[in-house]
């Protein structure tokens, strides 16, 4: 097949603290692999840590991004097997697992210990390149009717399904998430749509609490009293299931302190790579600490087909779009707690 471009356009992570626009050779897919042009790719906390070199999971010389979305532009010989077209709207589940595992670890793909993952592994050319090799079975096809930029949204509601399945939400509940940013408001439609009964946020930025509230949450502001004593004032019991979108030490006591005797508590959020924990609140407690990464094949493909079914208008998760130009500010800005009230979204096809 006759290529249009010899190069591409790339985000690569110069040193901490400094993203630059760079050309890359024009990617050709192998055997069962697949291009994607891609229309637009998220910014995710751990790509601010990664910016930052906060957490030791990016490294200069890498080309970040894992929250795509975009149109096939090439297909490998067998690509379309998958069932997959050129000119598909698309996503991609970036965890990749050899061929060897799928099988040992269907269901759990996430536990393969040979798995990489788009955007974490540095020799990944990744989402914030305007094209990007997949292996086609990681490929989602997405109908023509959603507005594209949903499609972005896709890989953090699949970290929101994982968490809210890890911690058994179930209909009734009543759940507390700690955090209120991307990953929070995700959690929000996923326990929301699991049947919790209510779902309370506790979040300090007030445009934050303003988009929670608008997803169908119950907003808590910081005041002089516990989060506990005020879960209690309104339901007379504390929350069945804990969810912390955050992951630093002060998070998880909140979300531990705020969780009934026997209930789970989740960590999905990484905003530290070390913590404290008040041992008593697990053991003499009986609450359950449960971790939660990424997703698997099944919570990623239900995230596409739901927002596929575009039930929910998530159009508000989406707080603004940048020029590839104007990443490298955008990632500055976050990085100073400049908090947009929802994801922003790098655009590379402007």
């Amino acid at each position: 097949m006759k290529r249009k471009w010899r190069t591409m356009r790339v985000l690569v992570l110069k040193e901490y603290g400094l993203l630059a626009v760079e050309s890359r050779p024009d990617p050709t897919p192998s055997d069962d692999e697949v291009v994607i042009r891609i229309f637009a790719t998220g910014i995710c906390g751990s790509d601010i840590h990664g910016f930052t070199g906060e957490n030791g999971r990016r490294f200069p010389g890498q080309i970040m991004g894992h929250e795509s979305v975009g149109r096939i532009d090439a297909l490998g010989r067998g690509a379309e097997r998958f069932g997959l077209a050129l000119g598909d709207l698309a996503t991609f589940n970036p965890v990749i697992v050899p061929i060897e595992d799928t099988i040992t670890f269907k269901g759990r793909e996430q536990h393969s210990p040979k798995k990489r993952v788009i955007g974490v592994d540095p020799d990944y050319v990744s989402g914030f390149a305007e094209r990007v090799i997949v292996p086609a079975r990681n490929v989602v096809s997405l109908p023509p009717g959603i507005p594209p930029s949903h499609g972005a949204l896709i890989e953090p509601l699949a970290v929101a399904f994982h968490a809210v399945g890890r911690a058994n939400v179930s209909p009734g509940d009543k759940v507390f998430v700690v955090g209120g940013g991307p990953i929070g408001q995700s959690i929000i439609l996923a326990a929301l749509r699991n049947g919790a009964v209510e779902v309370v946020v506790s979040e300090l930025d007030a445009s934050r609490r303003d988009l929670c509230e608008s997803l169908g949450a119950t907003v808590l502001k910081r005041e002089d009293a516990s989060v506990a004593d005020r879960l209690w004032a309104r339901w007379h019991s504390l929350a069945d299931v804990g969810i912390d979108a955050v992951g630093i030490t002060a998070t998880l006591r909140e979300a531990l302190l705020s969780t009934r005797l026997g209930g789970n508590v989740c960590l999905v959020g990484m905003g530290s790579p070390e913590l404290a924990i008040d041992a008593y609140r697990i053991s003499t407690d009986e609450r359950n600490l449960i971790g939660s990464f990424t997703y698997s094949t099944a919570d990623f493909r239900d995230a596409a087909a739901w927002v596929s079914t575009g039930e929910v208008n998530i159009q508000a998760l989406i707080g603004r779009e940048v020029p590839m130009e104007q990443a490298n500010d955008a990632f500055a800005g976050l990085a100073r707690m400049d908090r947009a009230a929802g994801k922003v979204l790098v655009r590379l096809d402007q």
